[in-house]
Order: structure tokens, then sequence, then C-alpha cells
């Protein structure tokens, strides 16, 4: 169930969550899970956003930033994670391996070569679309890890793991 605006989906990105989601249930399916409509919703927040305030009561989230065609980031936060969430991402040195690091230390972005660290957050809300799979707690953690497992090997994000990790 898609929630959100649609202008996300008109954009240049390559993927389509739904159809991404739909192929998600089948997965599950094979590992002995069956998920109704109801155990998995997605929000999507085009660029600008705004980022989410709060993680929803008795809910988990699998997270994928992206710029036009190009996935950046696939994340996962449990449902006691509201900083990881809501604002690390956004800000420069709030945690370790966030959206806004990954963009700093990345040279080849040519429009972020120059910007102040204190500035990115405002920069991935303004130019980085943001679409959350909003998983209900109950399904456990393992349903969540095999979540973003898939969409790390079906997105193949720009910034997964640490630098000599990357195939890419």
């Amino acid at each position: 169930m898609l929630r959100g605006g649609d202008r996300l989906g008109n954009s240049a990105m390559n993927w389509n969550p739904q159809t991404v989601l739909n192929d998600f249930k089948a997965v599950a399916g094979l590992a002995g899970i069956q998920l109704a409509d109801r155990h998995i919703t997605i929000e999507l927040l085009p660029a600008p956003h705004v980022a989410p305030a709060r993680l929803p009561g008795g809910k988990m989230a699998v997270y994928v930033f992206s710029r036009g065609d190009e996935v950046l980031k696939v994340g996962k936060v449990g449902p006691n994670s509201h900083a990881r969430y809501s604002y690390q991402h956004y800000k420069a040195g709030s945690a370790m391996s966030t959206l806004a690091g990954s963009l700093l230390a990345d040279k080849a972005l040519s429009d972020l070569a120059e910007i102040d660290p204190s500035a990115v957050g405002a920069w991935i809300k303004g130019n980085i679309d943001r679409v959350n799979f909003i998983v209900d707690a109950s399904l456990g953690i393992h349903v969540l890890t095999l979540l973003e497992a898939f969409l790390q090997c079906r997105l193949m994000p720009r910034y997964e793991g640490f630098q000599s990790q990357r195939t890419g």
C-alpha cells in the first residue's frame, strides 16, 4: 500500500517501490512468511521532502534514499531507533555510516564538493528522494533484516558497507 505523494513514481527513479514490495512478498513466502498488505506499507517522500518526525509506534522500517535513477543508501531501523530514522542521516557526524557522511566523503559528486557540512541535511532534503517501507514490529527483526538485504541486493546502493567492501 502506497502513502504520500505520487511525484516520486513520476521522477527519474528506475525502480517501483510497489513492484519491489510485491517481489519481496514472494521471497518472504519462500522463507515461510506470509505477509498481508497491512504488514508493510510504503511511504513516499519525494524531494524536496521533510524528514519523518518519528517512527510510528509498533513499527520498524527499511528506508531507501535515491537521487534520480541512482539508489544511494538502504538502511533499517528497529522499533526503538527513532533518532536513526528521523535525523541521523541528515547530519554529518551524528552516527556511523550516515547518508550525510557518505555524501560529504564522495568527491565524485561535484555539486557537493564545496558544501558546508552543516548544510548537508538541507541539501539531502532538497535533492534526495526517500522511500520508507514501514513494517509491523510484530513480524520481528528477521523479516526486517530480510527486507533490508533484499532491497540492497535488488537496488545496489552506492553507499553500502565500508568503502573497501563496495563493488563499484
